[in-house]
């Protein structure tokens, strides 16, 4: 029996137009092609597909997907999203009709964040389909999957039987329907539910959105707010004429300096391309690391849950796990990737997750992260400090980080084997790569998923320090 009600949650029935009907060949074919092995191997990474256009991604592939997909969660419907990238329309309505192809109805929500994509997932309670390539280039294009709310779906939790029914084909079915729904009002309005809007007081914000999809969503979650935005580079354009969408890069965070210097402003936001991952800018031009917002949210956090546990990955700064117990919090650390964090909020409850990298998980979010709602806190504890960004964050800026440094190795597996020999009189653990704690400095070393770089992340309590350990720890590769 189809799900009568998917529709009309909260309000969606207002706005849920039918598709035209579905017309070209998809609809025709008695079978879906199989796709040969060496044309997927490239693309299907450990947590999402992804690949450059057409050559590796085409919309014969996004078919192929889409109807697998459809097997394999068994749902009688899936929500799709898109980024701004110009073959998203084309390859959404052939993951759509692929779907489609399977008998299952399809939930159109059109541009959207991937932190929109979740939520509808969530609110809806359905699989969902995001297409964006996040941060990387033009050029190349994705598809994130997740279960219902939310649920990762990555290489250990369906994507390898989802790449094994697309090499295999399926048949046809048919049947299936597809509705479009908006749904920014809804995402808004979930997205203020975590602080108290009431309370923010005046503050001059710059956002980057690098013409990524923050340019769609931030303007939406601030027009209600005593806050007075300047959005740089707004327009929707997955070329990325001005800079590219990928603010971890110290380069692509210029302009925003520029622009919070030249307007005094009291932060400035970057969002990256499909706006999941934010990071910060203080009055000052300088950057906040990704270790640093997860200990101010999870401060945040921790005032209203009370005590509890609190994640963050094993490259966050010893920083966080010292304000998350200070603030009557337990550190949990993990490995780095959503799907860990994830489950292991799934098991321990956590109201929070943070990562070095600029992703911030929530309970209330159905454990998905999102750029905006980070957002939203950090403009909550700024208003509330009733002082500077610089003045909230020097608490907690206690060490100093070399940042992820990538080395080209033949064999990255035996250069960590020597490395942990080497330090073999020093607390290690292989949680995620080798960690080795020294005392009042620590690095660790993880091999890349996808390339053969060996990538070092040190901490230590001055640059001079980070310099010559990070030489020492390199003089054994």
């Amino acid at each position: 029996m189809k799900r009568p009600s998917i529709l009309s949650t909260g309000g969606c029935d207002r706005v849920a137009t039918p598709m035209p009907p579905t017309t070209g060949c998809f609809s025709a074919m008695s079978s879906i092609p199989r796709i040969p092995p060496h044309r997927l191997d490239p693309i299907v990474k450990a947590y999402d597909v992804r690949g450059t256009v057409p050559d590796q991604l085409d919309a014969d592939i996004c078919h192929s997907f889409g109807a697998a997909f459809a097997n394999f969660v068994d749902s009688e419907a899936v929500v799709v999203g898109r980024d701004m990238r110009p073959d998203g329309v084309e390859f959404s309505r052939a993951f759509a009709d692929g779907a489609m192809s399977q008998g299952v109805d399809v939930v159109d929500i059109g541009l959207a964040s991937t932190d929109m994509l979740y939520f509808a997932s969530g609110h809806l309670d359905l699989p969902g389909a995001m297409f964006t390539a996040s941060h990387n280039p033009a050029g190349y294009n994705g598809i994130k999957l997740c279960g219902p709310a939310a649920k990762p779906i990555g290489a250990e939790t369906g994507l390898l039987e989802i790449k094994a029914a697309v090499i295999s084909g399926m048949g046809v079915t048919g049947g299936g329907s597809r509705r479009q729904v908006e749904l920014l009002d809804d995402f808004v309005q979930h997205v203020h539910s975590f602080i108290d809007t009431s309370s923010l007081r005046p503050l001059k914000v710059v956002a980057d959105t690098a013409n990524g999809m923050g340019g769609y969503v931030a303007p939406a979650a601030f027009a209600a707010l005593p806050i007075e935005v300047e959005i740089l580079y707004p327009e929707l354009d997955g070329t990325f004429p001005n800079h590219p969408a990928d603010p971890i890069q110290p380069e692509n965070l210029r302009d925003l300096q520029a622009r919070v210097l030249e307007t005094g402003a009291d932060i400035g936001l970057a969002f990256d391309g499909d706006a999941d991952r934010v990071f910060l800018v203080d009055e000052k031009a300088r950057p906040v690391s990704g270790s640093l917002t997860t200990a101010l949210v999870a401060k945040a956090m921790l005032a209203r849950t009370g005590s509890g546990p609190i994640i963050h990955n094993l490259i966050c700064s010893r920083s966080t796990a010292e304000v998350i117990t200070e603030n009557g919090g337990e550190p949990v650390r993990t490995k780095v990737g959503h799907s860990f964090i994830k489950a292991i909020m799934a098991e321990t409850g956590a109201a929070f997750g943070g990562e070095h990298s600029g992703h911030y998980y929530f309970r209330d979010n159905w454990r998905a992260d999102s750029g905006l709602i980070a957002t939203m806190i950090v403009l909550e504890q700024l208003s509330a400090s009733e002082g500077t960004l610089s003045d909230l964050i020097a608490p907690l800026d206690r060490y100093v980080a070399s940042g992820e440094l990538n080395t080209k190795v033949d064999d990255a597996h035996v250069v960590i084997d020597r490395v942990a020999e080497a330090y073999s009189d020093h607390p290690q653990d292989r949680l995620d790569g080798l960690t080795v704690e020294m005392g009042d400095w620590w690095f660790n070393l993880r091999p890349s998923n996808t390339e053969p770089l060996l990538r070092l992340n040190l901490e230590a309590p001055t640059k001079a320090e980070v310099d010559t350990h990070v030489d020492e720890v390199r003089s054994h590769f």
